[in-house]
């Protein structure tokens, strides 16, 4: 659940949305399987890209098409809306206009990367597929998720949504490497903290001569680097799976709930300052009085020290 959270809060950091990780965990639990007492309402939001990077990892032997690819379009967008503009789901961009990536304020825009027409799109998207369909034994499993990832991003098939897409294809293409659904590490969480630079080495292998090899050995750099971080991961989750063994049979009310998750989240050695009486009323909206018989009720069950 940790890794599956992690993923779905760093693969929408990377395009700026920050999404509750409280709600992401509700929606894990729920397609996992597990338990969500204590977990906040799911929203739509996170709750759809929670399904689609479920269904590359877990479904990872299905064959991926064009309707599968709409679908998981439509799920990051359930209200067809992408802020305030309105945008088309469960179909590959239309019009016109050209595809950019672009930054900068209005009027002094910098063009990264320009996609192919969408006119082409379906085209490409045809060659795109027929590839990956097409596995081979001669290329390695990481490296073909590294171009599955730039060739997508590449084509920009979609009116938005393609970097995340993108990512829950890498996903995938590595769970049919491993041959396994069970993810113990986030590639994502990697990439969000070398962000400048996965745009930088996207934007100069696009506007290049169609070498990709700079591209490649980024990637297994950040491949590498997320498996030697995962340790602290499965150690954290480690820690916590001990506490709720240890602590399912005391009575929490909702407040107790909510402060717990968060020192959980953070573990003692990184909540600063550790947890006083005005940290307690500030994340849970109590008064004082009720703080401080709540804090004693968590020393009196030994959940602090």
């Amino acid at each position: 659940m940790e890794f599956f959270t992690e993923e779905a809060f760093t693969t929408s950091a990377i395009e700026g949305e920050m999404l509750d990780k409280d709600t992401i965990r509700s929606s894990v639990a729920k397609r996992l399987g597990l338990e969500t007492a204590g977990l906040p309402q799911i929203k739509k939001n996170s709750d759809g890209l929670v399904e689609v990077l479920v269904d590359a990892t877990t479904n990872f032997k299905q064959k991926l098409t064009h309707k599968r690819l709409c679908s998981w379009k439509a799920a990051l967008f359930p209200t067809a809306y992408s802020g305030i503009n309105k945008i088309k789901v469960g179909i590959y961009r239309k019009g016109d206009a050209p595809m950019r990536v672009v930054s900068g304020r209005i009027g002094k825009e910098k063009i990264h990367y320009q996609a192919p027409p969408s006119d082409k799109v379906q085209e490409e998207m045809d060659r795109f597929l027929r590839w990956w369909n097409t596995r081979s034994d001669k290329v390695d499993g990481i490296v073909r998720a590294a171009i599955a990832h730039i060739w997508f991003v590449s084509i920009h098939p979609f009116d938005d949504g393609n970097g995340r897409i993108a990512r829950a294809i890498t996903d995938m293409a590595l769970a049919q490497e491993e041959k396994t659904s069970k993810r113990l590490y986030s590639l994502s969480l990697q990439i969000l903290k070398d962000k400048k630079n996965y745009y930088d080495v996207l934007e100069s292998t696009q506007k290049g001569d169609g070498d990709i090899t700079k591209w490649i050995q980024w990637f297994l750099s950040m491949f590498t680097q997320s498996i030697k971080n995962s340790k602290t991961v499965i150690e954290k989750s480690i820690f916590i799976g001990k506490f709720y063994k240890t602590y399912a049979d005391k009575n929490f009310n909702d407040r107790q709930w909510k402060v717990i998750r968060k020192l959980l989240e953070y573990l003692p050695e990184d909540f600063t300052g550790g947890l006083t009486n005005k940290k307690y009323v500030s994340m849970t909206n109590a008064s004082s009085e009720t703080a401080k018989r709540d804090l004693k009720d968590l020393l009196d069950k030994e959940v602090l020290l």
